[in-house]
């Protein structure tokens, strides 16, 4: 049984957190490709976060932010 799309803010905070991801990236002149090397993840998954068509995991998170070498709070403020 799927399960239920989630609420449209959950969507509006998924966008924010890429939208941060990607001004944090390109700030440090990064590629998709070169922050999913960094962060042990494909380019693929990196670009859904940012584009926030994926729930990205806890754990991708703290690669990202690691990669990035800034604090996970700073991605999700």
């Amino acid at each position: 049984m799927p399960s239920a799309p989630p609420p449209t803010w959950i969507l509006a905070r998924r966008r924010a957190l890429g939208d941060r991801i990607r001004e944090v990236r390109s700030t440090r002149k990064l590629s998709q490709e070169r922050l999913a090397e960094l962060a042990g993840m494909d380019r693929q998954a990196i670009n859904r976060i940012e584009q926030g068509h994926q729930a990205a995991l806890v754990d991708n998170l703290f690669r990202i932010a690691w990669a990035l070498d800034v604090p996970l709070a700073d991605l999700v403020e």
